[in-house]
């Protein structure tokens, strides 16, 4: 079962976030269903499954159900997007495709209803968190702040989405920092991060912009903690 669960979760992860540009999204807010790139989203995770299970038909009904009931919540959630907060919103959506993935775990192996590890289970599991902590994390986090709306803290005179890369980089490094119990590094690295952030902090007109970096940080290395955390307990039942 906990095979099945990984690599669907690996599929999600993959198409959700990793193949799915902004680009993508704001296209299937303005066409909804006449979006093409609804389409692709579908298809790209239908293909990532086939791939995955290695195109076994035994999962034939998988293969069906996963890609069309992400279409359903995908296409909901695009019609609730105006009625509803987008951080109730998103989790709700989520929420909803684990939910699909756990009935089918449960359909193809009813009787399985704990964790047993295998060498593989580990190494999908590593990826899960991995692919997680760099790009599930980061929507997570950028949902989360989306309540707040900073003018003044503008990119104009930034890398391009280079606070993307510094929040993956630092959230990876923490998830190896928190697995070797290395955690004087972590202390570290967040005084290292305010060294570097103090010129920014210094030059804001008002609190508000410490407040959000301060907030954004402490996301980024809480949820890397958690799921160092979570990924410790798994391996030890392997």
């Amino acid at each position: 079962m906990i095979t099945f669960l990984l690599k669907t979760l690996i599929a999600h992860v993959l198409g959700d976030f990793v193949f799915q540009s902004d680009q993508w999204i704001k296209d299937k807010q303005l066409n909804k269903a006449k979006s093409k790139f609804l389409y692709f989203h579908i298809a790209i995770h239908c293909i990532i499954l086939l791939l995955l299970f290695k195109f076994n038909i035994e999962f034939w009904l998988a293969f069906i159900v996963i890609p069309m009931s992400h279409y359903v919540i995908d296409l909901i959630k695009i019609h609730l997007e105006e009625r509803i907060n987008s951080r109730y919103l998103f989790s709700l959506d989520q929420l909803a495709h684990l939910s699909v993935m756990l009935a089918m775990s449960w359909h193809y192996y009813p009787q399985e209803l704990v964790f047993n590890f295998h060498l593989s289970d580990s190494i999908y599991f590593l990826a899960l968190c991995i692919l997680i902590l760099t790009y599930g994390v980061a929507v997570l986090i950028k949902v989360i702040m989306s309540k707040w709306d900073l003018p003044e803290d503008s990119d104009k005179d930034s890398l391009s989405k280079a606070g993307k890369y510094i929040g993956i980089l630092e959230r990876l490094f923490v998830f190896s920092f928190v697995v070797m119990q290395e955690w004087q590094a972590i202390g570290f690295l967040i005084a290292a991060k305010s060294v570097f952030r103090f010129g920014d902090l210094s030059r804001a007109k008002d609190r508000k912009l410490t407040e959000y970096i301060l907030i954004g940080t402490l996301l980024s290395f809480g949820f890397a903690i958690l799921i160092g955390f979570l990924y410790e307990i798994m391996v030890k039942e392997i």
